[in-house]
């Protein structure tokens, strides 16, 4: 695991909540967040896809 990088997001995280402040929904943390690490160079996917199995079969994404 990048420690340097977690670092930098878990950063990025807490500073865009206290410059939000609280009451907003989580989808504006996210989109917020989103913006930052894109503006910083980084690639980032919101919420990609993950299938879910269970007993052998997709019971969901």
């Amino acid at each position: 695991m990048d420690t340097e990088l977690t670092e930098k997001v878990i950063g990025e995280i807490i500073e865009g909540s206290n410059t939000l402040g609280p009451g907003f929904l989580e989808k504006v943390y996210e989109r917020a967040l989103m913006i930052v690490l894109q503006s910083r160079g980084l690639r980032a996917v919101s919420q990609p896809p993950v299938s879910v199995n269970y007993n052998g079969q997709n019971s969901g994404e």
